[in-house]
């Protein structure tokens, strides 16, 4: 069994002077960095004191779950010879707070776009969700319900 090893480090950029002195005294922001890529902006929700001009950890989670769909799709699609043009996904998800302050997602919806080139492909085209679901790492790797609400237009021809 093949393993792959991933690397990632977070620096907080927030302490505004006197660190975690008191909960209102320092930022949610931080750094994500990975070697040889863009920086990524990030910080807390809103809701939970953040910079909404920032990616929170939950829209990241949300888009990981997106992008890994997307990636087997369009995998899965070049080898059934359904020829893809374009794809958009405006993916949701839920996550519900507990009484402790803690929380868990109980359900993401990907909401996948897709524009073919042949009307025949539909079907094949809708199916292939159910079997980019079934490979997508980050989807195997939740517990709670990665659904699909599919639409799949016919590139008309010029």
């Amino acid at each position: 069994m093949k393993t792959h090893h991933y690397k990632t480090m977070i620096q907080w950029t927030g302490n505004k002077g006197t660190g975690t002195s008191s909960y209102r005294d320092y930022e949610r922001s931080h750094r994500i960095l990975i070697e040889n890529k863009a920086t990524i902006e990030g910080s807390s929700d809103p809701s939970f004191r953040g910079d909404k001009t920032k990616h929170n950890p939950e829209e990241m989670f949300l888009s990981s779950l997106s992008s890994c769909h997307m990636l087997w799709y369009l995998h899965f699609c070049s080898e059934a010879g359904i020829i893809v043009t374009n794809y958009t996904d405006e993916a949701t998800g839920i996550m519900t707070e507990t009484t402790n302050g803690s929380g868990h997602f109980t359900e993401v919806t990907l909401h996948p776009t897709v524009t073919i080139t042949e009307e025949s492909m539909v079907e094949k085209a809708k199916e292939l969700h159910h079997k980019a679901n079934e490979y997508c790492f980050i989807a195997n790797s939740v517990n709670f319900p990665v659904r699909h609400a599919v639409n799949i237009l016919v590139q008309s021809a010029f």
